[in-house]
């Protein structure tokens, strides 16, 4: 039987749905039957200076129906929610360190766009069955470790003057000691340390409060470190392999910050689409959060070496011992309640998906590296230190 046979076609609006994420999984649905609709600001810091000529809206412009505008403006919500039984809320900003001093810009699209959605949902009493709401990690923090001496536990922010002096460890919270690694699961505690992962963990708490109180099922996906063909390669504000892949086929050095050693969860797109859609079609009511990554932790300087090798560089690469503040040491996703409640397991290695990501990058046009002027407005707010 065709996989997509028994798939009940469902209207689906997504919101940020002409983005990375949004435009590959409004091509997914389709594929599976279902009637997409796409919101979406086609903001010039994805999309570039002339959104309307991006790869990604080309890619579903006709396919879908798109819609520009923002979920911050009530007559364009309640526009995008006509007719739709399911929704996939994408639309948020999304990068860490910008989040630190554009602080009340985050907000209000993140939580207050957020707010208007279910606001409109509830009052406008549509019939929504299901929203699916795009989490991150973020919102742990720097998530599980296990001390020696106090089993699991969930430490606080690293401290500027402790990484001033090359201490770029993760202690325990009671004793003080070097804590490792462990995969953090979704009971694990909730603490963001940055302004990025506040808003984060307000839009999934707001999410499934009112999908609670309204009987809407919601379901909340932590996305790891989301990577893959299609990813902004001008967006100097996130996402690593596009803004050292954007710098290396400049013939810019790449500097790498702390000691080299911090470690991120990279999934690549397909396994992320694939969650998303698991999520959608997820034949019982819920109100829940999941993990979706790979569940494996790479070092920062393990992606440069291979990123480099890949493009066949020869720039230079410095580890500069410089940090942000917000940012994390680790993180690697537990992956066994998607797994059991969702059906979710990744299928991509990382080595595979980035071999996939470069092949894409190199019949890109390159494009202006920005990186610098990100740093530059970082330092001119005490935030790289």
């Amino acid at each position: 039987m065709n996989e997509t046979s028994s798939v009940v076609p469902r209207a689906v609006l997504i919101t940020g749905g002409a983005g990375f994420i949004g435009s590959r999984l409004a091509l997914a649905l389709v594929a599976r039957g279902h009637r997409v609709r796409v919101l979406d600001t086609l903001s010039p810091q994805i999309h570039g200076e002339s959104p309307e000529a991006s790869p990604l809206l080309a890619s579903i412009r006709d396919r879908v129906e798109v819609l520009r505008g923002s979920v911050c403006d009530p007559a364009a919500v309640l526009q995008s929610l006509d007719g739709v039984t399911t929704v996939v809320h994408l639309a948020a900003e999304t990068g860490t360190g910008q989040s630190m001093y554009a602080i009340r810009h985050y907000s209000d699209v993140n939580i207050g766009g957020t707010a208007l959605l279910l606001d409109t949902i509830a009052n406008e009493h549509l019939p929504i069955a299901r929203l699916v709401v795009a989490s991150s990690r973020a919102v742990y923090g720097e998530g599980a470790y296990v001390c020696p001496s106090h089993g699991r536990v969930f430490p606080s922010p690293r401290t500027a003057p402790a990484m001033r002096v090359g201490d770029f460890d993760v202690h325990c919270p009671w004793c003080g000691g070097v804590v490792s690694l462990i995969a953090t699961a979704e009971d694990a505690a909730l603490v963001p340390h940055s302004v990025y992962g506040v808003t984060k963990l307000a839009q999934e708490q707001l999410s499934l409060a009112v999908g609670r109180a309204i009987g809407m099922s919601t379901i909340a996906l932590r996305y790891q470190n989301v990577y893959g063909p299609g990813q902004s390669l001008s967006n100097p504000y996130t996402g690593i392999l596009s803004i050292f892949s954007t710098r290396i086929r400049n013939g810019k050095g790449i500097s790498i910050f702390e000691d080299g050693q911090e470690s991120r969860d990279f999934v690549y797109i397909d396994d992320v689409i694939s969650a998303t859609v698991k999520a959608i079609e997820h034949p019982e009511p819920i109100v829940d959060v999941f993990n979706v990554g790979a569940g494996v932790a790479i070092p920062v300087s393990e992606i440069v070496a291979l990123l480099c090798e890949q493009l066949g560089s020869q720039v230079m690469v410095e580890v500069t011992g410089q940090f942000r503040v917000g940012d994390i040491r680790h993180n690697v996703a537990d992956l066994t309640k998607v797994s059991r409640t969702l059906g979710f397991a990744p299928t991509v290695r990382f080595e595979d998906g980035l071999s996939r990501f470069v092949r894409w990058a190199r019949a890109e046009a390159i494009q202006p590296d920005r990186f610098e002027q990100s740093l530059d407005e970082l330092r001119a707010k005490g935030l790289l230190k």
